[in-house]
């Protein structure tokens, strides 16, 4: 088993960022120390009302800071971008990490974030699918003439190529049952994300394994899943201190319209307490390692993600989160694992 912490980094508008982007580094540092495998960082634009620095700069920093950590782009909105452009800026990255890049890919789903960059959420899937196999042709091929809906390779080289070969291992981020069979076609495995019930989710694992039977594909290696999380001496605890900052992420998930393109059923368009149910990660130590284990047996997951800062939220409970994960559940769920 895996754990890897998810630093979104996204902060209150009128925040110093320079304040805070010193506290995301602190945070990916103590990562490193306390053990953990890996640091994720997201990426969103025009992303009020909440601001924060972008995946790649970020990234790169961790890079330079945390020379044991893996790095994962957890998820380039793939959609909103020119492949060449990205094959050498995550190639540039996976050199400055020594090969600990990986390489995470999503649709997106926020219109302002589409029109934006000059496309619509109709054009996204085959927008997704051209780019990412350019991002790979330009990585494992020394030149690439391709032509795409939004671009033309004609002879293009990526100026560096990553130190992984064929390239760094792909994650694919997905909700709907569609992405999910596309995760399955097309990455090395399904990023699966923390928003969907886990009672969906058993229903879309087989989704997901149907997708890998026709694709002549086994279950991933590596097999990982996102949560929210947070630790208290009850779960009644848990959910009291974090509600304040993660009641306030999800108000602006609805805002943006994420509710709109889950499965049916997992809308977020509900109070908190609702928004619970079946979904995060919540209670001492024991009963979020018990909850932690449920998922490797339910899912065959073997790569947790926690995601336990949301905006708001003082450094201090967020370091604090880490290190009761690391010191009480990470040894608990690996021993019984």
């Amino acid at each position: 088993m895996k754990f890897g912490i998810m630093i979104r980094g996204q902060h209150p508008q009128g925040d110093d960022m320079r304040v805070r982007l010193k506290e995301d580094l602190e945070t990916a540092r103590r990562a490193e120390a306390l053990g953990y495998d890996s640091v994720l960082k997201g990426s969103h634009y025009s992303s009020h009302p909440f601001q924060s620095v972008q995946q790649i700069p970020f990234l790169a920093q961790v890079a330079a800071l945390c020379p044991n950590l893996r790095i994962v782009a957890g998820v380039v909105l793939l959609p909103l971008h020119k492949p060449l452009d990205l094959a050498e800026q995550l190639a540039s990255l996976d050199i400055m990490s020594n090969g600990k890049l990986v390489f995470g890919v999503g649709i997106g789903y926020r219109e302002v974030e589409f029109q934006a960059f000059g496309t619509t959420m109709k054009d996204s899937g085959p927008r997704f699918e051209e780019c990412l196999t350019a991002v790979r042709r330009l990585w494992s091929e020394d030149f690439v003439t391709m032509q795409g809906s939004h671009f033309r390779l004609d002879r293009a080289n990526s100026t560096v190529k990553p130190i992984q070969q064929p390239g760094p291992p792909v994650w694919v981020g997905a909700n709907a049952d569609v992405g999910i069979r596309r995760a399955a076609r097309m990455g090395d495995c399904w990023y699966i994300n923390p928003h969907n019930k886990l009672a969906t989710l058993e229903r879309q694992m087989e989704v997901y394994k149907r997708a890998l039977d026709a694709a002549g594909k086994p279950l991933p290696e590596e097999f990982p899943i996102m949560r929210e999380v947070f630790v208290a001496r009850t779960r009644a605890e848990a959910i009291r201190l974090a509600r304040p900052s993660l009641e306030v992420k999800y108000q602006a998930y609805r805002a943006w319209g994420q509710d709109k393109v889950m499965p049916k059923g997992d809308n977020f368009d509900q109070d908190f307490d609702a928004l619970l149910d079946d979904r995060f990660l919540f209670g001492s130590p024991d009963e979020v390692t018990t909850q932690v284990l449920d998922l490797r047996r339910r899912f065959g997951v073997n790569y947790v993600v926690f995601g336990a800062h949301w905006p708001g939220m003082p450094l201090a409970q967020s370091l604090e989160q880490m290190q009761w994960l690391a010191e009480e559940v990470v040894p608990a769920v690996r021993a019984a694992a």
